[in-house]
């Protein structure tokens, strides 16, 4: 590709006497300024925007000629066998692959469900008491599920060290938030009670002057405490929001919730199965440079968690290039197969199907339409709708003609996937 050198000296000479008629510089009015000092101080900027500007041109028409999809930012080099009056570049990108699509029905998916019974409702509802359940004192010895109030000091070779010691401290036993030994140590005290016992510290213990040492700690049990969940009754239906009390309204409303849960978590769970067979669709070689930025982009988003867990990423070493290539790789097959499947199918999201699904959202929330229109007052919002929608279109595309294999989750293991 070239560019022609007068058109690109005419170019300059617009731009230039265009910035003529505002410029200000000391001793002039603004466009009195003579076009020489013009050109001295920004004739290079202009020149080489106007020449990046027609090399971008350039490339934009050679790429429409061609029909070709670029990947990634091309190098552009300087080349020097140009026609008099011309300047000539080389172009080297990579190119999005042509993938051919292979037949679904060759596909084995697995299809999840679960059912949403009585005993998930009274399971619910147990939860949710023990959730209001009010903290009572009690006298007995302490057992898992008590909070028990301490005050303790901890000491290593009889020496107290950082953070051994605090008053007033609550810990739940059976919880697992403290070192077994420790909640161990506090297992069958009552209040009043004053045990002491040793802590051992694992290898890998944070701070390092404890890590794979005995430390002693002596405590004293200020209070131990059970939760009593409130009776399932009509006060306890009204906290939660039904007016009339009625019990069969509440047990009727978690059963709404909990198959609305049931069934995202379903569609998640088999959208994922999805796409982990759908690469069995087709075999193409990626382009490295949407590779490449996939992988930084996953490194950056790396960087950004363990910034907002409160580290130091200023001071922690460099993440390795290659840490994140195969999950971009796997990322990049994805979605170029998505995209396809999605042009060559017509699988793009609808009107009515993003309506539909912005209405779902708003099922959950006290005012639905204040939530719809806050979706559709904005484009890029949307956007993320219409994706959603999109890769479900995918997925009914692919479990319509693909082999199903369906498969009963227990409730219980699906609500602790999270």
């Amino acid at each position: 590709m070239a560019v022609t050198l007068s058109d690109i000296e005419r170019e300059v000479g617009d731009r230039l006497r265009k910035l003529a008629r505002t410029t200000k510089m000391p001793g002039f009015r603004p466009g009195k300024v003579p076009m020489r000092m013009i050109e001295q101080s920004y004739g290079a900027q202009i020149q080489s925007e106007v020449l990046g500007d027609a090399v971008s041109k350039a490339f934009s028409d050679a790429i429409a000629e061609h029909g070709v999809r670029v990947a990634g930012q091309p190098q552009i080099d300087r080349r020097e066998d140009a026609a008099e009056g011309e300047l000539g570049f080389t172009a080297t990108f990579e190119v999005y692959p042509e993938i051919a699509v292979g037949d679904v029905a060759t596909l084995e998916v697995e299809r999840f469900t679960c059912a949403v019974g009585e005993d998930e409702v009274d399971k619910t509802l147990d939860i949710l008491r023990k959730q209001r359940a009010p903290w009572v004192a009690v006298t007995r010895p302490a057992a898992d599920g008590d909070r028990v109030t301490i005050d303790f000091k901890g000491t290593l070779d009889g020496t107290p060290f950082e953070g051994g010691a605090a008053e007033g401290f609550q810990v739940v036993l059976g919880q697992g938030r403290m070192l077994p030994d420790f909640e161990a140590g506090l297992r069958g005290a009552s209040a009043g009670d004053t045990p002491g016992f040793p802590v051992g510290f694992p290898a890998d213990y944070g701070a390092a002057e404890l890590a794979g040492k005995t430390a002693h700690f002596d405590t004293k049990v200020v209070q131990v405490e059970e939760q009593q969940p409130p009776a399932l009754d009509e006060e306890f239906a009204k906290a939660l929001g039904v007016a009339d009390g009625s019990i069969e309204k509440l047990r009727a409303d978690v059963r709404a919730n909990l198959e609305r849960e049931v069934a995202q978590r379903l569609r998640a769970r088999t959208k994922s199965a999805v796409m982990l067979a759908l690469p069995g669709l087709a075999s193409f070689e990626l382009p490295s440079a949407l590779v490449g930025a996939e992988a930084e982009s996953l490194g950056e988003r790396a960087r950004a968690d363990l910034k907002q867990r409160g580290m130091d990423i200023d001071k922690m070493p460099p993440i390795p290039p290659d840490t994140f290539k195969e999950q971009a790789q796997t990322r990049v097959r994805l979605g170029l197969l998505v995209a396809e499947l999605v042009r060559g199918k017509s699988l793009q999201a609808k009107p009515d199907q993003l309506r539909k699904q912005v209405e779902e959202f708003a099922q959950s929330y006290e005012n639905p339409g204040e939530l719809i229109r806050y979706y559709f007052s904005d484009r890029t919002r949307l956007a993320e709708v219409e994706a959603i929608v999109v890769e479900q279109n995918v997925v009914d595309w692919v479990l319509s003609a693909a082999r199903i294999v369906d498969r009963a989750l227990a409730f219980d293991e699906l609500m602790a996937a999270g």
